[in-house]
């Protein structure tokens, strides 16, 4: 795949850039290890002024990163700047609160006289330069959420985004340049997917987290296990939108759509199987489904645009092919459901019923602004449609009975479980998921902690 700026909305290259050469990518190496020996005993403080200079420059420049984040992968630029003042949040969020949650830890003293020591410590110490194969879909988002809290422990970082987003990704080493990080601490390394695995095994790298699809969590995660080198994988998600009878109906419809349709409807955490008691299930169907005719598709960059292309011309044969064969297993189309006739990469918000466990978009994650809506009989059958996928990220209930929200938060096999409302991600939140969800987490104090060395220091008497 070339390393190319493709505007979604109408197939134009605007901007080509090379790959890195074998000469480039030792440099950076170098850089990064040589960065680290020095960037891994500065004080919080310090760190944190330089995250915080860095949020300041994210929000002066919203506006032009979020034309440009949007020119390059098509979400509504509405979205796009929104994306930006999120980044924005995160980054202050863990300027103040790392020094806190990386603190010593002192182990009760019965344990520590226990042990025949005279005082034991707990310390979270940085690991060193960690790779960062991010995603397009997010292109801010999913890189701060690692970069915030790997530098504020006192990591490095090399980015390799997505061969689609190239200069969101230099936007953002030079980001933290001007912050007023030494060079060495944040770098993006515009190189291919074939050059992700060399890099991986270099003893230089401690460490690699991945946002994106499945295959590409196999590939990193096996040879990063076969160097015994720690990940941290979010991959794609299916997650469920289960509504029973106690729900607000209007409240349930109104934020399905905007839960299914975030971002394009390309999002491994927006709700994509609509799960809903057969008491509730016609009116929920007539609400949702008049709210996803509703939307208007268009230009991203016009403010009035609820949805925008697909990413890229495959991605929209992918969803395609997943909608064709529901249809042809007898699936109903409540709206939507055809390519429509227009330059870009786009695809309407369909709504599809009648799914069964034959079809492909029952097990596959569909990403893209489709949704399936299921007929559950009572609380027992929503949980068994709910867990009928490989993918665990998170999950959404709508339901106003307390022994319905302990069932749910007990039994989903979720890494979150949202009650009344839509799933989100929030830096003070750990954020990630089960099965194939992938594993580890990022956000909150549990994502800080995932790139440490936690070590014990034990003091003799």
């Amino acid at each position: 795949m070339p390393i190319a700026t493709v505007n979604p909305a109408n197939g134009e290259t605007l901007k080509t850039y090379e790959a890195m050469g074998a000469e480039e990518i030792e440099r950076r190496l170098q850089l990064a290890e040589a960065t680290f020996r020095t960037y891994r005993t500065t004080g919080f403080g310090e760190r944190a002024r330089l995250m915080n200079r860095a949020a300041d420059l994210l929000e002066e420049d919203q506006r032009d990163i979020g034309r440009l984040m949007t020119t390059e992968m098509g979400k509504p630029v509405r979205q796009a700047r929104a994306e930006a003042a999120k980044c924005a949040k995160a980054m202050r969020w863990y300027a103040g609160h790392a020094e806190e949650l990386l603190a010593d830890e002192d182990p009760a003293h019965s344990d520590v006289k226990d042990s025949g020591a005279a005082r034991v410590r707990v310390r979270y110490r940085p690991m060193g330069p960690v790779l960062a194969v991010m995603p397009w879909n997010f292109p801010l988002w999913q890189v701060i959420r690692f970069a915030a809290p790997a530098l504020m422990a006192g990591n490095v970082g090399l980015l390799k985004h997505a061969s689609n987003v190239p200069q969101t990704a230099l936007y953002l080493e030079d980001l933290f340049h001007r912050a007023g990080f030494t060079e060495g601490c944040f770098q993006t390394l515009l190189i291919g997917a074939g050059a992700v695995e060399e890099i991986l095994r270099d003893e230089r790298v401690k460490a690699a987290t991945l946002t994106g699809s499945e295959p590409a969590g196999r590939a990193v995660a096996s040879v990063a296990g076969d160097m015994v080198k720690k990940t941290v994988l979010e991959l794609g998600g299916s997650d469920p939108y289960v509504v029973m009878p106690s729900a607000d109906l209007d409240r349930a419809a109104q934020i399905a759509v905007t839960a299914r349709v975030q971002n394009n409807g390309q999002s491994c955490i927006a709700a994509k199987r609509f799960i809903v008691h057969t008491d509730v299930y016609d009116a929920f169907a007539e609400r949702f489904t008049a709210g996803m005719k509703a939307l208007k598709v268009g230009d991203p960059l016009v403010e009035e645009t609820d949805v925008g292309p697909l990413s890229s011309e495959q991605g929209r044969k992918d969803l395609e092919e997943l909608v064709d064969d529901a249809k042809r297993g007898g699936a109903a189309v409540l709206c939507g459901g055809v390519v429509p006739d227009r330059p870009g990469w786009y695809y309407p918000p369909t709504v599809l019923a009648g799914i069964t466990r034959e079809m492909r978009i029952h097990r596959e994650e569909a990403f893209g602004p489709v949704a399936t809506l299921y007929r559950a009989g009572d609380v027992d059958e929503a949980v068994l449609i709910a867990n009928d996928t490989p993918f665990g990220l998170s999950s959404n209930v709508w339901t106003r009975d307390d022994a319905e929200v302990d069932r749910f938060a007990r039994d989903l096999e979720a890494g979150a479980v949202y009650i009344n409302g839509m799933t989100a991600s929030h830096p003070a939140f750990p954020f990630g998921g089960v099965k194939r969800s992938g594993y580890g987490r990022e956000l909150s104090g549990h994502g800080i902690r995932e790139f440490c060395n936690i070590t014990t220091v034990w003091h003799g008497a």
